[in-house]
């Protein structure tokens, strides 16, 4: 999520239903495709909701989805930094069973 957060970041974190979640907001959520045998959490930005249009343009990984919007119980993130990200280009939606919470604010 760099430039908005750096390494070692803390973030306040509010639980909330996917149906709270806004475009652009910075969520936490557990890592969809781990690599690893291990939970993971990722935080990425909110590009699209359910009832948004799928952002095939943006996204590789929607291009071939069926329908025109994001279905409920969806989302579609991507990091800051997409050289490095592992996000919605890569896995497609996030299912919003891995929603943790949005970020508040950052504490540095």
């Amino acid at each position: 999520m760099e430039p908005a957060l750096r390494a070692g970041d803390r973030l306040l974190i509010r639980r909330c239903t996917p149906a709270q979640v806004r475009r652009g907001a910075i969520v936490v959520a557990r890592e969809p495709l781990p690599i690893l045998p291990v939970d993971r959490v990722i935080v990425k930005r909110v590009l699209a909701v359910p009832g948004d249009p799928v952002p095939r343009d943006r996204v590789p990984a929607l291009r071939d989805v069926a329908g025109d919007v994001v279905p409920e119980g969806s989302l579609v993130v991507l990091g800051d930094n997409p050289a490095e990200s592992r996000d919605s280009r890569e896995f497609g939606y996030l299912d919003a069973g891995h929603l943790l919470g949005v970020a508040v604010r950052p504490m540095r």
